[in-house]
């Protein structure tokens, strides 16, 4: 694969666009990002998000939704936050960390303003590992402060927890 560029997002449609506090998430996030492949995944060992062409989503906003769960994946390597990541699909770790990741996508969403358009998918996906986890009354309580970590961690890395600060104290 290749490098990705932010000017890959020209070739979407005109009328799709991201607004400007999701364009400055997708923009800053400081991991490495590579375009190419059918799938989007994070790389462990090779500390990449790998993601497919901006053009293979439907919308703007599903792409960059699938950017911020491969984000949330990206907090849990051991020079960040450090989670534990499961050795195979499907296993008690896996679920867990899949669980972090996409309710880090959902909140960083609501944050930078991602349409509400793609909750649905967020909730089907949040429901199939819950399923695995389910022996652990909980996995979901715990999967959330480590989502919010994740997510608050996102923000910082982007600088946009500090424009929420400003805002606030321009508002005060």
């Amino acid at each position: 694969p290749g490098d990705f560029y932010p000017e890959a997002l020209s070739l979407v449609p005109p009328g799709d666009r991201l607004g400007p506090r999701a364009e400055r998430f997708v923009d800053r996030l400081p991991a490495r990002l590579r375009c190419g492949g059918d799938r989007a995944y994070y790389d462990l060992r090779a500390d990449v998000i790998t993601m497919p062409p901006v053009e293979q989503f439907d919308t703007r906003a599903a792409w960059a939704a699938t950017i911020a769960h491969e984000a949330g994946h990206w907090t849990g390597h051991p020079a960040r936050l450090a989670r534990s990541f499961g050795k195979r699909f499907g296993d008690q770790a896996y679920a867990f960390e899949e669980l972090v990741a996409e309710l880090t996508a959902a909140l960083v969403g609501a944050d930078v303003g991602l349409p509400t358009t793609h909750l649905d998918d967020h909730a089907a996906y949040i429901g199939s590992w819950l399923a695995i986890l389910r022996k652990d009354n909980r996995a979901l309580l715990t999967a959330a402060a480590r989502a919010e970590e994740a997510a608050g961690f996102l923000l910082r890395a982007t600088d946009l927890a500090c424009e929420d600060d400003l805002d606030e104290q321009a508002a005060a």
